[in-house]
């Protein structure tokens, strides 16, 4: 067998692949911008595109921001769980699992709570604070008792339910703020707009090529640590880069839409059965799923029942935790 073009047909059929899910994002994002209480037609949302007019607010400062956020959010949530599943080499793994988006939003809602004028640019460095503070809790419990795999999976859950009744202390003692707190919990984009744009576009911009250095060097790791080495990799700085860039990322999303569960797990599982598990078709295919899963929450989040919206988050939990259990189902590494 010609193994070049074996390699040609799959790197082939891969770029389709990658392709089509562009096509569906921008299909469906257009689509979002007809998703709400108030129906509009092409001609009225073309008018307000180019010119505002009677339906610009609603457009260009409610939809439109929206559509842009969903796909950013679901980008980043699948880029860092794609990262922690190549770093921990354990498909059980994802950063709301492992109780990293529990420490973004532990923090998020103290500042919400305790602050509630504070800047909107506080969010996120309070969201990377926490974020970061729930990794290091992790690795230090997993450094004492050194868990297999799926118990690893489940220390994450344990600790982001420790991290959760945190959250639900912080809601009892001030119930003022309860309603602004428990909107942005359950995970919905209602009530962002542009202001949140900059944040987690930034970040991608500037982690989307440092993930995709990683992504030859994940590659290698899963041969193994001394295979790895030996071919030159330095096997403590590319898992500290990448778990430092999946956190990053995560906190960032959770700091713009809140706690929306599941895609992180979902996203890298999505892009293995479409693209395989090599890193540099797996990453932008486990973003692209990302973008579509939060996308998708989010307009039927906007359809099912207008003007009542539900939480997006509660989308991607009906699918994510069957999914989960699923997988703890065939998953022997106990």
């Amino acid at each position: 067998m010609d193994t070049s073009k074996t390699s040609t047909g799959q790197t082939g059929k891969r770029r389709i692949t990658l392709l089509v899910l562009l096509i569906a994002l921008v299909v469906l994002a257009t689509c979002s911008l007809y998703i709400g209480a108030l129906s509009l037609s092409t001609d009225e949302i073309w008018a307000a595109l180019v010119g505002g007019g009677d339906h610009d607010f609603v457009i260009n400062h409610y939809r439109l921001p929206r559509m842009v956020l969903a796909m950013l959010v679901g980008a980043g949530l699948g880029l860092s769980g794609a990262l922690v599943q190549g770093v921990i080499r354990n498909p059980l793994a994802s950063p709301d699992l492992m109780g990293i988006s529990a420490g973004a939003g532990l923090a998020a809602t103290s500042l919400l709570v305790i602050f509630p004028a504070a800047p909107v640019y506080w969010l996120p460095v309070a969201a990377v604070i926490g974020g970061f503070s729930a990794a290091f809790c992790i690795y230090l419990a997993a450094a004492a008792i050194k868990p297999t795999p799926a118990r690893l999976a489940l220390l994450g859950i344990a600790i982001s339910a420790f991290i959760s009744s945190g959250i639900d202390f912080l809601l009892i003692v001030h119930p003022v703020e309860i309603n602004t707190a428990m909107v942005w919990l359950t995970g919905s984009l209602w009530g962002r707009n542009w202001e949140q744009v900059p944040f987690i576009f930034v970040t991608l911009l500037v982690l989307i090529p440092l993930a995709f250095w990683l992504a030859w060097r994940l590659d290698v790791m899963a041969l193994g640590e001394q295979t790895a080495t030996a071919l030159g990799v330095s096997v403590g700085r590319t898992q500290m880069l990448a778990l430092l860039t999946a956190v990053m990322l995560a906190s960032i999303s959770v700091s713009v839409s809140g706690t929306i569960s599941f895609v992180g797990l979902l996203a890298p599982h999505l892009a293995r059965l479409l693209v395989g598990s090599q890193h540099r078709w797996l990453l932008p295919v486990a973003a692209s799923c990302g973008a579509l899963l939060v996308l998708v929450a989010d307009i039927l989040a906007r359809g099912i029942q207008p003007p009542l919206e539900l939480p997006a988050g509660v989308l991607t939990s009906l699918i994510g935790a069957p999914y989960f259990i699923f997988l703890l189902s065939r998953y022997k590494g106990w």
